[in-house]
């Protein structure tokens, strides 16, 4: 009987140890997730970032999606604290659609959009009836219809929104343009079948391509530029403040600039201002 009792007692204070070591962790702010869909965002977080944490004594786990769509609803569910790849715009949408609260924290360096070709090599090849391959997002076409609009090539109205932007705001300029609407990850491969197609930034640079070799470049406006983004209630935590002030800070802007494979990448105001 006294054998039973010490081991119930022992186990009793194994369940209080053990409760009062999760209530550490919640409330530790030396640790978070930062979640990504595969490639260049979470490399440039992997070399650029992470090394600076980890000098300042953060535990950073790094979480890689199979998507970037799986990114936000992970964040929803709280499997991961931080992520990299998405816009303002594009944020502010989803917040929206799943009643979430997700904040800007600041700027990555971004991707911009950018218009290129296989059958072409020169803008001069454009002309009515030509074929250009567009995301089939909202947010993502309207940036990509505004590069043509710089080009001259067709109108946007001026009431045509944004979140829910639609191709019924368009129309010709210059040329007829026959529009492809394609899922973004699918027009780098469609091209062959395409006179032009504007492609988001990640998609080129994740094949090793340079976005400074399009024929034509988005010139990024703040709602799309890139960002981290962390839940509102994260935003002051000791880990949210640090890794901030890394995407921010002079070392990791020595580590992206020095990489020829980021030219034409739209730099964070941080950088510009100093």
């Amino acid at each position: 009987m006294k054998k039973l009792m010490m081991i119930l007692v022992l186990a009793g204070v194994l369940v209080l140890a053990a409760c009062g070591d999760q209530g550490d962790t919640d409330g530790d702010e030396t640790s978070f997730v930062a979640g990504f869909g595969i490639g260049t965002y979470e490399e440039q977080f992997r070399e650029g970032i992470l090394p600076i944490l980890e000098e300042q004594g953060f535990d950073v786990d790094i979480r890689i999606l199979s998507q970037n769509m799986q990114v936000n609803p992970a964040m929803d569910e709280g499997s991961i604290d931080a992520s990299v790849f998405q816009s303002t715009a594009y944020m502010e949408a989803i917040n929206d659609e799943l009643d979430m609260d997700m904040v800007r924290l600041t700027f990555s360096p971004g991707a911009p959009q950018s218009l290129h070709s296989v059958r072409h090599d020169s803008l001069d090849a454009v002309q009515d009836g030509s074929t250009v391959a567009l995301p089939d997002d909202p947010v993502n076409q309207e940036r990509a219809v505004r590069i043509l609009e710089d080009l001259g090539w067709v109108t946007v109205a001026e009431d045509a929104g944004k979140m829910d932007f639609s191709l019924s705001s368009v129309s010709p300029a210059a040329y007829d343009i026959d529009f492809k609407v394609l899922d973004p990850a699918q027009i780098l491969v469609s091209l062959e079948d395409v006179d032009f197609g504007i492609i988001n930034g990640n998609y080129i640079a994740n094949a090793g391509m340079r976005i400074a070799d399009g024929l034509a470049i988005e010139d990024t406006p703040e709602e799309h530029r890139i960002i981290v983004t962390v839940r509102e209630e994260d935003v002051d935590t000791e880990w949210a403040q640090a890794l901030k002030a890394a995407y921010e800070s002079e070392e990791f802007e020595e580590y992206f600039t020095n990489q020829s494979k980021y030219d034409g990448w739209v730099l964070p105001y941080a950088w510009e201002e100093r």
